[in-house]
């Protein structure tokens, strides 16, 4: 029932320097603009998603994937390098955000773009161009399954949109959009409506099945490929749509004190993710010419180079 604990990829040495929210920006967007989830004031687009996520994403769900998806004994849906799968979600658009209604491509080049003026090692500007890729899903996914929308119009409620644990009650306080909850099935389902739930206490990161979504996939996916990028940046993949957990601070009494310096990553990577988004400061034209050059040599790098399974 419970993912994985792979933990085979050695830690980064380099330190965790969380920098100001303006330096990340570029452009004048408040902080308080980033994010707005209301009945009232967020697009359809972004309401209807999460009522259908918090309708359909339970644990029955998340291990009907964990098959379809499987990558156990060579399994794989399709092989293709990274630049073609960059070609599929060329015109991708991300259905749960309203922050930006442009195609997710953009979003993944802001973000690594924003890390390597950072600073940052290569093998994190590497995360932000990969993070959203499993929304790639949507090539082998259907309507029921959430996950045959190309573009807002269809169902991406298995795609994208923020996570929450699986198999015990969903936190009121630490969501969006509490009001959807009682649509899900398992908070009326005695075994993951409390709590604790299915999970012992102090269980640890690793042992939570976050609602299902690109994230998990493409973690999957990597750990298939045998990349060499760090823990921090399987975790930043991992977890990065897990608001609960790194920005309201729920679930810690399913964590393990080792977990800490693991959400300061993810926290980090958060930043990127976010207040990179820009309508205005469109970086694709520079694709071919300038900017894959470069992130081919770290694909290469951290073994994600040639033909992968996906």
């Amino acid at each position: 029932m419970t993912p994985p604990n792979i933990m085979d990829n050695k830690q980064s040495s380099h330190p965790v320097v969380l920098e100001s929210i303006d330096s990340i920006k570029t452009n004048n967007k408040k902080d308080e603009e980033f994010r707005v989830y209301d009945n009232k004031e967020s697009p359809d687009r972004v309401v209807n998603h999460y009522r259908d996520m918090r309708m359909n994403q339970t644990v029955a769900f998340y291990n009907k994937m964990l098959q379809k998806y499987d990558f156990t004994n060579g399994a794989y849906r399709k092989l293709m390098t990274i630049e073609e799968a960059f070609d599929e979600l060329e015109s991708y658009v991300d259905a749960s955000d309203p922050d930006l209604d442009l195609p997710n491509k953009l979003h993944l080049l802001q973000t690594a773009e924003g890390i390597r003026r950072g600073g940052h090692p290569d093998w994190m500007q590497l995360v932000g161009l990969l993070h959203d890729m499993g929304k790639i899903m949507f090539l082998w996914g259907t309507g029921e399954d959430g996950q045959d929308g190309y573009d807002p119009k269809g169902k991406q409620w298995a795609l994208g949109g923020d996570t929450w644990v699986v198999g015990c009650k969903i936190p009121t306080e630490a969501v969006i959009f509490p009001e959807f909850n009682y649509l899900n099935p398992d908070e009326h389902d005695p075994r993951y409506n409390t709590e604790h739930g299915m999970y012992a206490p102090h269980c640890g990161l690793d042992e939570l099945m976050f609602a299902w979504g690109h994230d998990e996939y493409m973690y999957r996916m990597l750990v298939a490929n045998n990349t060499s990028i760090p823990q921090e940046g399987l975790d930043m993949i991992r977890y990065h749509s897990a608001y609960p957990w790194h920005d309201r601070g729920a679930y810690k009494h399913l964590l393990k004190p080792d977990d800490e310096q693991r959400l300061e990553w993810v926290q980090l990577f958060n930043k990127f993710d976010l207040y990179t988004k820009d309508g205005e400061n469109d970086v694709r034209g520079n694709f071919t010419g300038e900017l894959w050059p470069y992130y081919r040599g770290l694909c290469e790098k951290y073994g994600l180079g040639g033909k992968l399974k996906w």
